[in-house]
């Protein structure tokens, strides 16, 4: 049955993929190396083994994937381009081959009437570029930056909105300070470099963006509401550092041109060896102005400190040998996904609220993400029947319009994802999709959520432009 829910004219409903998580093709017609090619094939790395260079093969079946696209009725599609894809080893020679795939993909959703709106880099740096210091040296920000003047040059006639870089927060945490993502360096918080300078990629590319013509610019960040486990000093002052280290220093720096604490920024000096004349100038340049502000919401996370920690002063040291200062503590008497994440709606509007409250000049808002694993797979009769998905989107949509209605500029609501893809460490055992994928045959299908998702958008205003 179709929604009651009601968007305003304009709002702009889409779905989210990344190019490593569903295009396969790993090895073909030229493709470089990724971080990530390599921590998959590492043994114990995925879960089960499990492999993307097959992927759901959407190198090969993306006008499949786009006549689905077009029966849900989206007006924006989100993707990534592969870094590694068209330049084999992150700068230098392109590789024609890799542009000319993203020309088949985007002409085919303009044919479609769907508005795409790449992300420049989702976590697959070219090996290359790992090898010679990865996100922890600046000339990877500088290759980033002529990588997005190419992207920008060969498609701005065509791409009117854009992202830089998703979930740096991510990227950093897991694959820098732990070692769950490639590349697996496990620094603790010796990787805060790793953040600067994928603020710093960001902010360049805005510049070289805009120099190549793009209308509209943003960035997708991970944001969600921290909660600390007690009211324990030591847990109040454990999550404030988390949220520090995960909301707000990629909030802040884009949007108020700062770090969120003297510490933070001390120890970005102390471990790049910057001198703070030449941060404040990188600032300068990672608060470029944004056109749109994309957040990516799953759910909040309640932090508490380490039994170690309890007794400490609560200053953070950006180079604890020990671990670090923060522990994540489950939520509990919550309903759960099959990936074990908490289900509350509720906190898509408290993070909203909460970003109002910090950025009085925030651009308008595009969630970016937000979607949930759930395992059902087609019944006897083919009909895959994901009813708790269903109530998930629907409850979170539901929190976005009253938080909308509250005073919040979101412009759009992106679901991740329109189809079952390779999620990172957990392979292929957790299912985001609007559409299932058999992965023996690569058969696509919809899901019950892609009706529903597809009948709440036609009964939207038609009054959207692109």
């Amino acid at each position: 049955m179709p929604s009651s829910l009601v968007f305003p004219p304009g709002f702009r409903f889409g779905t989210s993929t990344s190019a490593f998580q569903i295009e396969g093709a790993t090895d073909a017609d030229g493709r470089g190396v990724s971080i990530w090619d390599v921590f998959a094939a590492e043994p114990g790395r995925v879960l089960r083994g499990d492999s993307p260079a097959v992927g759901i093969d959407h190198y090969h079946r993306y006008a499949e994937d786009v006549a689905l696209l077009a029966q849900l009725g989206v007006q924006d599609y989100r993707f990534s381009f592969a870094w590694p894809r068209i330049l084999p080893t992150g700068r230098g020679t392109v590789e024609r081959r890799g542009l000319d795939f993203y020309d088949r993909l985007i002409d085919a959703l303009l044919t479609a009437g769907i508005n795409p709106v790449p992300t420049l880099y989702h976590w697959d740096l070219p090996l290359a570029l790992q090898e010679a210091g990865g996100w922890m040296a600046r000339e990877t920000a500088e290759a980033f930056a002529d990588y997005a003047s190419l992207l920008g040059e060969h498609f701005a006639d065509r791409v009117t909105d854009w992202l830089t870089l998703n979930e740096m927060s991510v990227h950093t945490l897991y694959g820098h300070g732990l070692s769950e993502h490639a590349p697996g360096l496990g620094l603790e918080l010796a990787a805060l470099p790793a953040a600067h300078y994928q603020l710093l990629a960001h902010g360049l590319a805005v510049q070289r963006l805009r120099a190549a013509g793009a209308q509209r610019i943003g960035v997708a960040n991970q944001h969600f509401p921290v909660i600390p486990a007690s009211d324990d000093d030591a847990d109040l002052i454990a999550a404030h550092v988390f949220a520090d280290l995960t909301n707000w220093t990629f909030g802040d720096p884009i949007l108020r041109g700062v770090y969120p604490s003297d510490e933070i920024a001390g120890g970005i000096l102390q471990l790049t060896g910057m001198s703070p004349e030449q941060l404040a100038a990188d600032l300068r340049v990672i608060s470029e102005p944004l056109d749109i502000y994309g957040v990516n919401y799953y759910e909040p996370t309640r932090i508490g400190a380490p039994q170690a920690d309890r007794d400490s002063s609560g200053v953070l040291e950006v180079d604890i040998p020990e671990g670090l200062p923060f522990a994540a503590v489950p939520i509990e008497g919550v309903e759960r996904t099959d990936f074990g994440w908490s289900i509350v709606p509720s906190g898509l509007g408290d993070i909203l609220r909460q970003l109002r409250e910090r950025y009085p000049e925030l651009p308008p808002i595009i969630i970016t993400e937000n979607g949930a694993s759930f395992s059902d797979g087609p019944g006897a009769d083919g009909r895959v029947r994901d009813q708790r998905r269903i109530r998930f989107l629907d409850a979170h949509l539901r929190a976005l319009s009253d938080e909308m209605a509250a005073g919040a500029n979101v412009v759009g609501y992106y679901v991740w994802s329109i189809i079952d893809n390779f999620e990172w460490a957990a392979g292929f055992s957790e299912r985001f999709g609007l559409v299932h994928v058999d992965l023996d045959t690569l058969v696509r299908t919809p899901k019950d959520s892609y009706y529903w998702y597809r009948d709440l958008i036609a009964a939207q205003s038609p009054a959207r432009s692109v």
